[in-house]
């Protein structure tokens, strides 16, 4: 398989999203159909299936679910613009901000991508060179301010239904030697840097129906544990 599979519904593939740059452009302001919250502080969320939520409604997304906690606390943070496709490795990321082209600077700036790179066997040297690049991308679009960047690590799939029959510990060494470079990197560069891997492994069956992709429950963990982070590079702590 190219990546970690995306659900299916009808026979079509549920797996792209690069959501609008210019909040205009989609009705951003939120309706009782429930569209964007709109805010004075811009967020941009960037990753592949974890950050566009497979399987989940767009509310219970692990960047919205944490937009909706600081705005809980009297900050004005619009819902996240979201560049991730299901699927997508590093240097397919990079090449989607590309097409996107999202335009900055951004008050919040989230990165999560590395789990499609372990599991097609990429190389670590690889994901290393290219998530510092990406890492690069993200402080530019929060004007240089690395400490408006958010690193989340990789969850581990390997804990999953998904995974039966797998070489479970392999993969969870695997990700573990992934997300030592996205922790280095985030510290080298003077990002933030949340680990989301041992929440993961604490909740193997809180997944949607593929049995792979995290439910709205887990996201809303990860949001819980990005939330410090998120205060702190807002200057909010």
């Amino acid at each position: 398989m190219r990546g970690l599979p995306a659900l299916r519904r009808g026979g079509i593939c549920v797996c792209v999203l690069v959501a609008c740059a210019v909040a205009g452009a989609c009705g951003a302001q939120r309706t009782s159909g429930g569209g964007r919250v709109s805010g004075s502080l811009r967020y941009l969320a960037l990753g592949d299936s974890y950050t566009i939520g497979e399987g989940v409604a767009p509310e219970e997304r692990w960047p919205t679910q944490l937009a909706a906690m600081l705005r809980a606390r009297g900050i004005g943070v619009a819902d996240p613009e979201i560049v991730a496709t299901t699927g997508w490795t590093t240097d397919e990321l990079d090449a989607g901000i590309d097409a996107a082209a999202p335009r900055g600077p951004y008050t919040l700036v989230s990165l999560l991508i590395g789990v499609n790179n372990q599991y097609r066997g990429r190389p670590a040297d690889e994901y290393r060179a290219q998530f510092r690049a990406l890492l690069r991308r993200a402080i530019g679009f929060a004007g240089g301010d690395a400490g408006r960047v958010v690193v989340l690590s990789i969850p581990d799939w390997g804990v999953t239904p998904f995974a039966e029959g797998r070489d479970r510990a392999q993969i969870a060494h695997e990700i573990d030697a992934f997300n030592a470079i996205n922790r280095d990197a985030a510290r080298e560069l003077g990002a933030r840097w949340v680990d989301v891997a041992p929440a993961s492994r604490l909740a193997p069956s809180a997944v949607v129906g593929d049995g792979l992709h995290p439910s709205a429950e887990q996201y809303r963990d990860w949001a819980v544990l990005a939330f410090p982070e998120a205060l702190a590079a807002l200057g909010a702590n």
